[in-house]
């Protein structure tokens, strides 16, 4: 740059001042020895003086970038007072035609209006046609394992049972015991009030065998190991794994939708077993301590006040609770889009539906055996 003049500014006179912008105003010229941040304090001082006389008649160069850096400094319009060559008129007649283009405002439908209320009933029935062929083709596969057993996916299934079941055993026996002591320092109080201590027994063994035990392991297991299969699958069609089985010959819900089902319909079962189990440990641990029960007493109490069909009620319902949450969670995973929003996204409906699926098989469940496993 020793043919070319830096770029400077210049004040002329006091009031009223000018100020001068002499030199090559282009973008090597102002990146070269910081020139840069010396006038950009320039500017902004200058900029403060409502009066301040711009001349820019002896800049020798200008482009853009040093066109762009005068008009920040300007506030985005041109000063009251401007000298300015005519050939550097049409550059900034660029920048202020582009500072006045504005988007137009994007009309936010009401959720009432009919393009919205479409748009929800397309996505429905797009989430219903896919989960109904994600079943069809469930059974497909289920035919096709009990024809030929042997060449079933075998480590997939235990390793998903190890995974979704076994892994599981911490986080559920935790939860169930303490709710369990919760629930057992309730009723007791509101027994101990009426005299009815003896039927703590009763109220713990049937609302944890029958709702509670079920329903508990259930939701943890969506969370836990739904978001983990809705996640698995995802990160499968980001990477384009999925393509690349489709690539080799293997199926999909062969290899990766039948063993998850599988393995939660066998896991859930047991998960409820144990979970119920701890949380009676739980309820015995509280009647104890609240209500002075032994623990031979509750344990001779309880096969007495629940019958067995309430064991095999909440047996059903982890088979049935660990299918749906495994149908939900490989439903979600194989609709998400090659990105991590939809990724995200996919995870956290996965096991917001999961659950509220679980809440309304069970509530099914009540309805279907109301009249079972009571006295």
């Amino acid at each position: 740059m020793s043919n070319q003049q830096a770029p400077a500014l210049n004040v002329i006179g006091e009031r009223p001042s000018r100020l001068a912008a002499i030199g090559q105003w282009q973008v090597h010229a102002l990146a070269a020895d910081n020139a840069l941040a010396g006038l950009s304090r320039q500017l902004r001082t200058a900029a403060r003086d409502a009066d301040m006389e711009w001349d820019l008649s002896g800049i020798e160069a200008l482009d853009h970038f040093g066109a762009q850096i005068l008009w920040n400094a300007w506030g985005k319009r041109r000063p009251r007072h401007l000298i300015l060559s005519p050939q550097h008129e049409d550059t900034f007649a660029r920048i202020e035609q582009a500072g006045m283009l504005s988007l137009p405002p994007r009309s936010k439908p009401h959720w009432f209006s009919p393009a919205t209320l479409l748009r929800v009933q397309r996505n429905f029935a797009g989430h219903l046609y896919s989960f109904v062929v994600l079943i069809g083709q469930l059974m497909l596969d289920f035919g096709r394992f009990a024809r030929r057993p042997l060449r079933g996916p075998w480590k997939e299934i235990s390793s998903n049972i190890y995974h979704i079941g076994y892994q599981a055993l911490g986080i559920t026996a935790l939860v169930g015991f303490l709710i369990g002591v919760v629930l057992s320092f309730l009723s007791a109080q509101q027994l101990h009030t009426f005299g009815g201590d003896i039927y703590l027994v009763n109220i713990l063994g049937m609302s944890v065998i029958r709702e509670l035990g079920p329903l508990l392991a259930a939701i943890l297991v969506a969370g836990r190991s739904g978001s983990a299969i809705t996640a698995q699958l995802g990160v499968m069609r980001v990477t384009e794994e999925l393509d690349a089985m489709l690539v080799m010959g293997m199926s999909h819900g062969f290899r990766l939708i039948m063993p998850k089902v599988l393995a939660l319909s066998i896991s859930m079962p047991l998960l409820v077993v144990w979970t119920d189990a701890v949380a009676l440990a739980g309820g015995m641990v509280a009647a104890k301590v609240e209500l002075g029960l032994s623990v031979s007493y509750f344990l001779q109490a309880l096969p007495d006040a629940v019958p067995l069909a309430n064991y095999w009620i909440g047996i059903g319902k982890g088979v049935v609770f660990g299918a749906l949450i495994a149908l939900v969670a490989c439903h979600f995973g194989l609709r998400i889009k090659p990105n991590t929003e939809s990724l995200g996204q996919g995870t956290t409906l996965s096991v917001v539906t999961s659950i509220t699926v679980v809440i309304l098989a069970d509530a099914v469940f009540a309805i279907l055996f109301k009249g079972v496993g009571f006295y």
